[in-house]
């Protein structure tokens, strides 16, 4: 019995990447029970860092294949707005700890053992007509198996436009728009067409021409969902902000 028990311990410690979290279902896989879970935890072969998530003793838990195993409870979860840019190189300056945006299409709370790790704030938000099982222009980061779902710049921008007016300052996301200037226009256009939201269409559209940007000279208005004739106004702390199709 103990030459099993430290059997598939080794097992589980050779198929474990360095920082990995794990569920009670992938143990489960590996042929390790709830059972002999709780009696690794209490030998002090493996950390229990929620109800039915461990990871191996005095592992530094990592951010990618933690991300990874939320993106399996959550739907269409994936970093995204303001972090998704700062890893695709776009960002205005460097935090010393930025707090990760996360967005997915199912209402959910991170779990206290990552966000203790890793500050983050998760908003249900369904900016496009997409299925949640297939996020336009979402994919792993650098195209990578190891990395988490990550949004591709274009859509990035637009979740962190859609912010503007409620937790994204107007200012912050002209500059970031300014630094935007190789975004892909065929990708934008495509995301704009299918973009629910008039307000950030419309905020896309202005703060690109506004920057000179030259993805926005190639996007034609008049093929995009601005809305009505009417001005779109919203008051804001960074005050009135009134956005013309």
């Amino acid at each position: 019995m103990a030459t099993t028990v430290k059997n598939k311990l080794n097992s589980l410690y050779t198929r474990l990447t360095p920082g990995e979290p794990l569920t009670s279902v992938d143990l489960a896989a590996l042929g390790i029970s709830a059972d002999l879970a709780v009696h690794y935890v209490r030998a002090g072969w493996l950390l229990r860092l929620a109800r039915g998530v461990y990871c191996r003793p005095n592992d530094t838990v990592a951010l990618y294949p933690s991300l990874r195993l939320l993106a399996r409870g959550v739907a269409g979860l994936h970093v995204g707005g303001k972090s998704a840019l700062d890893w695709h190189g776009i960002r205005q300056y460097v935090a010393q700890r930025p707090e990760l945006h996360l967005y997915g299409w199912a209402s959910a709370r991170m779990p206290a053992w990552f966000v203790a790790r890793f500050p983050a704030q998760y908003r249900r938000k369904r900016l496009f007509a997409e299925p949640s099982d297939a996020l336009l222009h979402v994919a792993p980061f650098e195209n990578r198996n190891d990395t988490p779902p990550v949004s591709a710049p274009e859509r990035a921008l637009l979740e962190m436009l859609s912010e503007v007016g409620l937790r994204q300052p107007l200012q912050e996301a002209r500059e970031i728009v300014e630094s935007a200037y190789s975004l892909r226009a065929d990708v934008l256009g495509d995301l704009l067409q299918r973009c629910v939201s008039v307000k950030t269409v419309r905020l896309c559209l202005r703060l690109g021409r506004d920057a000179g940007a030259p993805w926005a000279a190639k996007l034609d208005p008049t093929a995009l969902p601005t809305g009505s004739a009417k001005p779109w106004v919203s008051r804001s702390p960074d005050g009135l902000l009134v956005l013309k199709p």
